[in-house]
């Protein structure tokens, strides 16, 4: 009998948490949806004016406020804004862990223009969101993708915008920074412009793996981790860099 009774409470408890969990991913689809309503309007309504598409890019962090204040598994710890010179134009590095990492990142509250994978430009709303918002398409395993994407970062940099890679090229299956590729390392010494580390901790839980369920709390970290200057730097010293950046990123 004990045991019946406690299979009951555990069978209500897990139909809590999918309806819950149910609920949450209604929210955040109506969020999303009304995302790209505005961010569709402020592309149409201001093209003229804002080629840079930078009030479109705004409406992403009110989403970002509310994906995250009425998500009761998420809770967000975010320092280092300090280390953030807004008049001033940045190759962003940061680790990849989950599809967390791009709500969290809208946090950091600056312009700036993402390199994701084209097959994130597909999905509803958001992927159109991201077009419309001029971020930088890649192609995985297209040469002529890649030196497009670093092409189109450099004209963004040479505007007065900063550029976000996850060097990676991945999310992480673990906690642990993988490698980093040599791309956005290049570019910030030919570019002239510093390196913003961020670090996102805690993300690769945030969003279930495998699963829509949200089971457990999460605690999530973003860390804007002190510029790395570049002027000192010669075209060959880019491993140097690279390898610096990893460095401050994992010992942060």
């Amino acid at each position: 009998m004990e045991n019946y009774e406690v299979s009951q409470l555990n069978n209500r408890f897990f139909m809590k948490k999918i309806i819950l969990s149910l609920l949450i991913w209604l929210y955040i689809c109506v969020l999303t949806i009304i995302l790209y309503c505005a961010v569709l309007l402020c592309a149409v309504l201001f093209y003229p004016f804002d080629k840079k598409r930078t009030l479109a890019h705004r409406q992403c962090f009110w989403w970002s406020d509310a994906v995250i204040a009425l998500n009761p598994f998420w809770k967000v710890d975010i320092s280092g804004l300090n280390n953030i010179d807004k008049k001033r134009t940045y190759v962003i590095i940061a680790n990849h862990q989950s599809l967390g990492d791009i709500v969290l990142a809208y946090q950091i509250k600056m312009q700036f223009k993402w390199v994701a994978k084209k097959s994130l430009f597909k999905i509803p709303f958001i992927g159109w969101s991201l077009s419309l918002t001029k971020h930088i398409k890649l192609e995985r395993g297209n040469f002529g993708s890649i030196k497009k994407v670093y092409r189109e970062a450099a004209q963004w940099l040479r505007g007065g915008m900063s550029v976000l890679f996850f060097p990676e090229g991945t999310r992480s299956e673990t906690e642990e920074i993988g490698d980093f590729r040599n791309g956005a390392f290049k570019l910030a010494i030919k570019e002239h412009v510093p390196i913003l580390p961020i670090i996102f901790e805690g993300t690769g839980t945030a969003i279930p793996k495998g699963s829509w369920i949200f089971s457990a709390k999460t605690s999530a970290k973003l860390k804007i981790l002190p510029a790395i200057e570049t002027a000192h730097y010669q075209a060959s010293d880019f491993a140097k860099l690279r390898d610096l950046a990893r460095s401050v990123l994992e010992n942060k």
